[in-house]
């Protein structure tokens, strides 16, 4: 009995430290390695799952979309003009400094800034009475020499007749003779200062040299003015006609001599300085004497009747050469050029709606049309749009196929010229 009651009353066992906090650690272990074999699982549940939802769906044939093409032109035949685009800078035929001939007080302005004149209208009047008065000294002066001219002719007529029966001495009718001559030059004397007087007078009264535009007044009515004054009094512009002068490359100047040696009349366009508008027409009037060594250029002046006043001296325009035109020729946008490793090319459309890369030998351009030498024909069909997204062999949607109208006149703001010489192209 007593063994028994030992047995219960005897307590637990109690493990050593050491031994408890190996256990507590390998079950820490353990826990991160179950969390990741959930995750893996999970991962591949989800993806055979996804792989059954895609045998479940009904096999569909893959299709390709094909890339859209915004416009495709065919090309035709036209008419194009070789041209050349300068900037060109507006010079007048005459510009007047207008300058007091005399001096003298400035009495009256009889023009207005800005103002349109004719030849002989009149501008100015300065004070004329000084040379009023020297004019009548001039007249009274002439009337006194020519009594005494009267006078020694008629002492010349006596002593002549007195020389004759030798009653004078020969000397007396000598110093006569000069007598009379003296007075002779002292009215031709006096009638030359009337008519500087004259003169005087008439320079009083300014009037216009040239036809044209009168600029901003100089001198104002009440101040003493001289010839000898730099400023002058009004500055006058002759607008009607007016010229342009432009450069063109030395390399262009023997088919415009060729032309001009033929007869032909070569019309320039004046554009503004966006080449958007058009100011006026004239045509090719002369050429330089010599090339400039420094840009190896030539200067041309073109001349405008300016009817509509359009152009202004020393403005700024764009200046359009036409030389010949091209008749009958292959035509295509220039949007459909494009410039790679092959060269120029375009993209062609062939009938089974793909595109391939077609090189294409240029001639001049005129606005947004450009001539075509030789690559492709008539009746071809090019990508004008959108050809940043095709390759060689890329099927392609046509939205529109509008045709190159080689009769189009060219666009106002276009940069038409004639091709560079190492282009290949003709002018």
């Amino acid at each position: 009995m007593e063994t028994v009651t030992e047995r219960q009353e005897k307590p637990p066992a109690v493990l050593p430290p050491d031994e408890s906090e190996t256990k507590t650690n390998q079950a820490g272990r353990r826990r991160p390695w179950g969390v990741l074999a959930l995750i893996v699982l999970g991962a591949v549940g989800a993806w055979f799952y996804g792989r059954h939802l895609e045998t479940a769906k009904p096999n569909r044939p893959p299709t390709t979309a094909a890339v859209p093409v915004v416009v495709a032109a065919t090309i035709s035949r036209g008419d194009i003009d070789v041209t050349l685009d300068a900037l060109g800078t507006v010079t007048s035929l005459a510009t007047v400094t207008v300058v007091s001939q005399i001096s003298g007080q400035l009495v009256h302005v009889a023009y207005t800034e800005g103002q349109v004149v004719k030849k002989g209208d009149l501008l100015a009047e300065i004070d004329s009475r000084p040379y009023q008065l020297a004019l009548a000294q001039a007249q009274g002066a002439l009337e006194r020499d020519q009594a005494l001219l009267q006078n020694a002719e008629l002492d010349l007529k006596r002593y002549q007749d007195l020389a004759k029966t030798n009653s004078i001495p020969r000397q007396q009718l000598d110093t006569q003779v000069s007598l009379v001559l003296q007075d002779k030059g002292n009215v031709v004397s006096d009638q030359a200062q009337i008519e500087t007087q004259q003169l005087n007078i008439s320079y009083c009264h300014i009037v216009a040299p040239v036809d044209g535009r009168v600029g901003l007044r100089l001198v104002d009515q009440g101040n003493y003015v001289t010839p000898s004054q730099t400023t002058g009094l009004v500055v006058i512009t002759q607008l009607k006609p007016i010229t342009v002068i432009f450069p063109v490359a030395e390399d262009y100047l023997p088919e415009i001599v060729k032309r001009l040696r033929a007869g032909a009349t070569l019309p320039v366009t004046a554009f503004d300085r966006s080449g958007s508008i058009k100011l006026s027409e004239g045509e090719l009037k002369s050429l330089d004497s010599e090339i400039n060594t420094t840009t190896g250029t030539l200067n041309l002046r073109a001349e405008f009747a300016n009817e509509d006043e359009n152009l202004f001296p020393n403005q700024f325009v764009n200046a359009r050469l036409r030389i010949d035109v091209l008749h009958n020729v292959l035509i295509a946008p220039t949007s459909a050029i494009q410039r790679g490793a092959p060269g120029t090319f375009v993209y062609l459309v062939r009938p089974d709606q793909t595109v391939v890369i077609q090189p294409v030998t240029l001639g001049p351009t005129s606005g947004d049309r450009v001539a075509i030498q030789s690559g492709i024909s008539a009746g071809d069909k090019v990508v004008t749009d959108g050809a940043d997204r095709l390759r060689n062999g890329t099927k392609v949607t046509l939205v529109a196929e509008p045709a190159a109208n080689g009769n189009a006149p060219p666009a106002a703001n276009g940069q038409s010229h004639a091709p560079s010489p190492d282009t290949g192209g003709n002018l």
